[in-house]
C-alpha cells in the first residue's frame, strides 16, 4: 500500500436540500477532522445519504455548502486521490470480474493498475479476484466497493452503511480496518444503522434527525453525558419518595426492577437511602450505551 496523503477536513455549513415538498436536509452544520473515525447517525430518512451525496457533488444543495479541504468536490484536483466513497454496493457489471471492474475504474481515473491487486488484498478479495461480480454475495460486493474507494489511496473516505451484508467475522474485520485507516491520518466518515458496532468503532459521532443536527461530539463525551446510577432495593417506592424529598433535582425511572437515577451520584443516593432506612441490594454508577442515548436524542426514532 502506498503512503496515504493526510486526511482533509470535511465541512458542512448551513447545508439545506429541498426535493419538491420534502426538506431532506435543513441548515445542517458540522465538521469532521483527520485521524478519526466519525459515525454519521440518524433515523431512516434523516438526511444522511443526501448529505453524503452533496459532499460528492451528486446532489446540488439548495443552499449552504459541503466541502472537503475547503473545496467543492468538482473543484478537487484528481478527486479519487483525495476522496474515496462507497455509497451503494451496486453499479457492477455482473459479467465482469472483480479485478477487471477495478481496472476499468483505475484507467478512467488515471491510476496505475498495479494498485488493483493491492486494494484486493486490503479488502480480502484476492482469492475472488477473477470471479465475476454477478456471483458475489452482498458482503463481497461491499468489500469490492470499499476496494474501489481505496484505489486512489485517498486521505478522505465517505462510507454509507459499509457493514451491510457482512457476517460477524466481516464486521469485526471492517471495524479493525476503519481504525487502521484512521490511524494512518485519514478522515473516515461512516454512516451506519448498526449502533452496537458503531459504538465499538468510532471516535466521534454526528447525529441528525429530520435533516437537522442533534449532536456532534466525541463518543465518550456523548455517553458520559448520559450517565446514571442503578439502584436495586426491595422497597423502590420508598426510595423514590425519599429521593423526591431530599434530592428534588434527581430524575428516577424504573427498568427491569431497578431504579435508574439521573442527576444524583451514588454517594448521595446511598446517604438518602441510609437516612430513610431503605435496604439496598445494588448501587452502581453506569453509562448509557449509544443506542439508548441515540433514542433519547432522536425522540425514540429507530435508526
Amino acid at each position: 500500500m502506498t503512503t496515504a496523503s493526510l486526511g482533509a477536513t470535511i465541512d458542512v455549513a448551513g447545508l439545506t436540500k429541498q426535493f419538491d415538498t420534502v426538506l431532506a436536509v435543513d441548515d445542517l452544520t458540522f465538521s469532521v477532522g483527520p485521524g478519526r473515525v466519525t459515525g454519521f447517525l440518524g433515523p431512516n430518512g434523516a438526511g444522511k445519504t443526501t448529505t453524503l451525496r452533496c459532499l460528492l457533488g451528486l446532489v446540488a444543495p439548495t443552499s449552504g455548502s459541503a466541502t472537503i479541504d475547503g473545496k467543492h468536490y468538482h473543484d478537487l484536483p484528481h478527486p479519487m486521490r483525495i476522496v474515496g466513497s462507497a455509497l451503494e454496493a451496486t453499479g457492477f457489471h455482473p459479467g465482469r470480474s472483480a479485478q477487471n471492474h477495478l481496472r476499468v475504474l483505475a484507467r478512467a481515473a488515471g491510476i496505475d493498475e498495479r494498485r488493483v491487486p493491492e486494494v484486493l488484498e486490503l479488502v480480502g478479495l484476492v482469492d475472488s479476484a477473477t470471479r465475476t461480480v454477478g456471483g458475489f454475495s452482498l458482503g463481497m460486493r461491499q468489500r469490492l466497493q470499499l476496494a474501489a474507494a481505496l484505489l486512489g489511496d485517498p486521505g478522505v473516505l465517505l462510507l454509507d452503511e459499509p457493514a451491510n451484508g457482512l457476517d460477524p467475522e466481516g464486521i469485526a474485520w471492517l471495524r479493525a480496518f476503519l481504525r487502521y485507516l484512521a490511524g494512518q491520518g485519514r478522515t473516515v466518515l461512516v454512516s451506519s444503522h448498526v449502533l452496537s458496532e458503531v459504538e465499538q468503532t468510532v471516535d466521534d459521532v454526528v447525529i441528525i434527525a429530520n435533516g437537522r443536527l442533534v449532536r456532534a461530539c466525541p463518543l465518550d463525551e456523548l455517553t458520559a453525558g448520559h450517565s446514571h446510577v442503578v439502584v436495586r432495593t426491595p422497597t423502590p417506592q420508598q426510595l423514590a419518595d425519599a429521593l423526591a424529598a431530599h434530592a428534588p433535582g434527581a430524575r428516577v425511572s424504573t427498568e427491569d426492577g431497578s431504579l435508574h437515577v439521573v442527576d444524583a451520584d451514588a454517594a448521595t443516593i446511598g446517604h438518602i437511602a441510609f437516612g430513610a432506612q431503605v435496604e439496598l441490594h445494588e448501587l452502581r454508577p453506569a453509562s448509557s450505551d449509544l443506542e439508548e442515548v441515540f433514542l433519547s436524542l432522536t425522540g425514540g426514532a429507530t435508526s
